[in-house]
């Protein structure tokens, strides 16, 4: 067991969670809370915006599948979750930062009624579990793994989860902003200087890279059939638009000061995750290298302890400590918003239509509640679902909000047609055929589920808005489209 190593974890969370507290003694009503008062500057922005994806999944679950099959066994993430945050940044923030919304489902209300509003932030809120649960998942592994097994994983997950837990009901969406900054600054430092070792003891970066060509991992592209591209765009899309109707991706682009530093913040917030991506990929390639039979071995067996294993076994403490420096920002980064964000959406888009008439004090309160019992629910799912692959649980996350919410944001922004009956009969669609996909594998195998499910919520907004409508349109008519 390593005592040093355990201890600075332990007090760099403490750290960062003071940090956290100290934010919350400027929260004075819901919106400092939730969106940080609209007061983030641009590198602010930037860096939490980046912090939306960089999480355990980006250390540990996206470079073990990269040395198992190549650029292709990723597209969705990386690839497909930076983009979401270039398209977020294009064409989302803008429009949705003149609304002056607190939430996501705020615009469904807006453009659709509340009850549109209420079933897109149960969809949202949903989509959280898997996204949470593997960050708590993460958290386990690395308390569990410096203790040397003495402290499982269970227990490591109620640790970090707990000391996470602390700021993010104290501070709110501030406290997530200003650890993101400084945590960023952690994990790009940190991560940087074990590429740079790593690909040191495995005879230089030119060695690492010939290997990467050796196996063809920089293959992106799939194989040129009808069957191999359906696959590969259902996987990039998944991510690409699945994740643009999501509460934490509106928290972080809607805290900026004015709604020019919100678009920008996306834009190279998604551009900077994706460049970063690779570091951890370079790191693993590495390990093929330094460590040969022992990856093989971990790969086969528990591919998401490969980067540890390769930090504990072959680098100074030095390089230890900014590694799991590292790895806990990120972890912490995105667990504390995804924490906040579906909280934040049950208030405002579903309790508030249970208890009308509620004050910003009383709504704060609720707020504060509703992040504790949320994390106590996934966190007991987390535990349950241990052994699932972290990628796997991130990866299956977004498909809801894909089939359920995207089409409705999207084409309520940019067509002024989309009524109330199309957005209704899209998610109604949109789920229905996802889940029959789902349920019934060889419609699965034949077709991904996801993508029969979005061209259906398509087809389901154009033909019930186009139809004679038998439900009134509920919405206002919002003057910010085009």
């Amino acid at each position: 067991m390593n005592t040093t190593l355990l201890w600075f974890v332990i007090l760099y969370l403490v750290g960062t969670m003071g940090i956290g507290v100290y934010a919350g003694t400027r929260i004075k009503n819901t919106t400092d809370f939730a969106i940080a008062g609209r007061s983030l500057p641009l590198a602010m922005v930037i860096t939490t915006t980046f912090a939306t994806w960089f999480g355990a999944e980006t250390v540990m679950g996206i470079p073990a599948r990269f040395v198992q099959g190549g650029l292709h066994e990723v597209v969705e993430d990386p690839f497909g979750a930076s983009m979401c945050l270039v398209l977020v940044g294009a064409f989302f923030a803008t429009r949705l930062y003149k609304m002056k919304l607190l939430t996501i489902g705020d615009f469904y209300r807006e453009r659709f009624g509340e009850g549109v509003e209420v079933f897109c932030s149960i969809a949202i809120i949903l989509s959280y579990l898997g996204w949470v649960a593997a960050q708590i998942t993460a958290l386990g592994l690395v308390f569990s793994v410096l203790s040397g097994g003495t402290i499982a994983p269970w227990v490591g997950m109620i640790i970090g989860t707990s000391l996470v837990l602390v700021y993010v009901l104290i501070g709110g969406m501030l406290a997530v902003a200003w650890t993101d900054f400084i945590q960023m600054i952690v994990l790009v430092i940190g991560l940087s200087l074990i590429a740079v070792m790593a690909g040191h003891q495995a005879g230089g970066a030119d060695k690492v890279i010939a290997l990467a060509h050796a196996n063809d991992w920089f293959k992106i592209l799939p194989e040129h059939t009808p069957s191999g591209w359906i696959a590969f765009i259902a996987a990039a899309i998944t991510m690409m638009f699945g994740s643009i109707p999501q509460q934490d991706v509106f928290q972080r682009v809607m805290s900026a000061k004015d709604s020019k530093t919100a678009s920008r913040g996306a834009v190279i917030g998604g551009f900077s995750y994706l460049a970063f991506a690779f570091v951890p990929m370079f790191i693993v390639a590495s390990s093929l290298l330094i460590m040969p039979e022992q990856t093989r071995e971990l790969l086969a067996n528990d591919p998401q302890k490969v980067l540890p294993t390769l930090i504990l076994t072959h680098m100074p403490l030095v390089a230890q400590i900014f590694f799991f420096g590292a790895l806990v920002s990120a972890i912490k980064s995105t667990s504390s918003a995804t924490l906040l964000a579906p909280s934040t959406s049950f208030v405002e888009n579903i309790l508030k239509n249970i208890k009308p008439g509620m004050t910003d004090q009383q709504t704060l309160k609720a707020l504060r509640i509703t992040i504790f019992v949320f994390t106590a629910l996934v966190l007991s799912y987390a535990i349950m679902m241990q052994g699932t692959a972290i990628y796997d649980l991130v990866s299956s996350a977004y498909q809801v909000t894909l089939v359920a919410a995207f089409v409705p944001l999207t084409l309520g922004l940019y067509w002024r047609r989309a009524t109330t009956q199309g957005a209704i009969l899209s998610i109604f669609m949109g789920i229905v055929v996802w889940g029959s996909f789902l349920a019934h594998e060889p419609w699965g195998e034949a077709f991904p589920g996801q993508l029969a499910g979005l061209i259906a919520a398509l087809i389901g907004m154009l033909v019930g808005s186009l139809a004679p409508q038998l439900i009134p349109n509920k919405g206002k008519k919002t003057q910010h489209l085009a």
